[in-house]
């Protein structure tokens, strides 16, 4: 009877049972998938009426002799913000791994580089504004509505990375198994990227086919 009893309580033990559950996603990453799923539906419904507003309106585009928008900036800031993910990768893997200088270093990098990117839209919005504002076309009311929300993300993501950079300077728990916030951002700060691809074939790009 005292064996029978060995066998049940080793079973139904704590590291047993930990053992034998299944282990599944956090709560955290169904939720940040959620939103980044709600995201990119509100930003398909824009890019959709940008074409479909573009289709109805005649081969001029962009129109009233407005002059194709320029490529140079638009592809510096390509060349900051894409690449901006490979640094928070790097961060959430080495924090993974219980190596927090990784995550700082990363961090640190990723911020700089989305950081970099909005300054550069200040400025094309600085330039572009001498020629059309929100409220001269239709084409103005798209350019700066799809930008500006795109925009409003990237400093979303710039706020979740720079949180994460100063709790892991003030000694945050991070480690090899609490990783979940950097993973989260990471996902998002991946989503921003992804979506300013789609951007820039539109907004940039398209005009010129």
């Amino acid at each position: 009877m005292t064996d029978r009893g060995g066998v049940v309580a080793a079973a139904t033990g704590a590291e047993a049972l930990s053992t034998e559950l299944p282990v599944g996603r956090p709560t955290s990453w169904w939720g940040m998938v959620m939103f980044v799923a709600t995201e990119a539906t509100l930003f398909a419904c824009l890019l959709g009426s940008y074409f479909y507003l573009r289709f109805q309106f005649g081969p001029q585009w962009p129109p009233g002799g407005l002059e194709k928008p320029k490529l140079v900036i638009p592809l510096l800031m390509t060349l900051v913000l894409v690449p901006s993910s490979i640094p928070v990768v790097w961060a959430e893997h080495g924090i993974r791994r219980g190596q927090r200088w990784r995550l700082r270093a990363g961090l640190a990098a990723t911020l700089v580089m989305g950081l970099t990117f909005m300054g550069l839209l200040v400025k094309e919005y600085s330039d572009d504004l001498k020629m059309h504002t929100m409220t001269t076309d239709v084409y103005g009311s798209l350019f700066y509505v799809i930008t500006g929300f795109h925009g409003l993300h990237v400093s979303v993501g710039l706020m979740m990375i720079g949180w994460l950079l100063a709790a892991s300077l003030r000694g945050g728990s991070f480690g090899s198994h609490r990783h979940e916030r950097v993973r989260n951002a990471a996902i998002y700060w991946h989503f921003v990227d992804t979506v300013w691809v789609a951007i820039l074939f539109t907004i940039y790009l398209s005009p010129r086919l």
